[in-house]
């Protein structure tokens, strides 16, 4: 069985928690609800969510998920690493926006730095309701090219499309950014749980293939499943 650990990129509120909760568990997390912890045993659920809201807790810079699944009639293991606490980020983000990226004030590079040397794989996320968060993408981007020092495989994720009345960036924009990008896009909403199960096994894909063109060995051509739909529960 493959494993494969996948770092979750972006600025705060984009909804980065909530895909890796939608993800693991199937569940969309807003406010705490009474019944929550009776839900979700203490050993299985991160302990920033025990006993305070969701929208109101002190993030740890770094929360892990973890869920078995079949890709491509393959199980594997995905170990989903949550980058909460984006204000830490905030001034690492201003020096690079000022500056150039190769020029990294020493805390904030030992904060980031451990989170994407971990990460095989990564998501970079958008709200579609918010076009500061999508301008400041290219930060998360150079970040990973600086850390890994190879090409890292990630996909481009605009989340939270179940707010269509809201939206200040287009799809179509989203798909643009990807190209320049080079990768893979998608628009999800946690909410909803729309394309988050095929966000991350698309991930896993990438992941496979970039392996077996390192180790010099073919895969197998195969077509993405067909998405299902599935009951979610919802924490308000």
């Amino acid at each position: 069985m493959d494993s494969w650990r996948v770092a979750v990129l972006g600025d705060g509120g984009v909804g980065k928690t909530a895909l890796a909760v939608q993800f693991t568990l199937n569940c969309f997390v807003g406010k705490q609800h009474p019944s929550f912890l009776h839900r979700h045993p203490h050993n299985l659920f991160p302990s920033r969510f025990r006993g305070i809201s969701t929208e109101t807790y002190d993030p740890t810079i770094e929360d892990a998920y973890r869920k078995q699944l079949v890709v491509d009639n393959r199980m594997c293991f995905v170990e989903v690493i949550d980058t909460a606490g984006q204000e830490e980020y905030a001034t690492l983000r201003d020096q690079w926006v000022r500056s150039v990226p190769s020029i990294l004030l020493w805390r904030e590079y030992l904060i980031i730095s451990p989170i994407i040397r971990e990460g095989q794989g990564f998501i970079l996320v958008y709200s579609i309701a918010s076009r500061a968060t999508f301008e400041r993408l290219e930060v998360f981007r150079q970040a990973m090219m600086k850390v890994k020092r190879t090409k890292p495989v990630f996909m481009l994720v605009g989340n939270k499309c179940d707010k269509q009345y809201e939206r200040e960036v287009s799809r179509e924009e989203g798909a643009q950014l990807a190209r320049t990008f080079g990768c893979e896009f998608l628009e999800t909403s946690a909410k909803t749980a729309h394309n988050v199960e095929r966000l991350f096994m698309n991930l896993v894909r990438l992941l496979r293939a970039t392996k077996q063109q390192e180790q010099g060995t073919p895969g197998p051509v195969v077509r993405p499943p067909k998405e299902e739909k599935k009951k979610k529960c919802i924490i308000m």
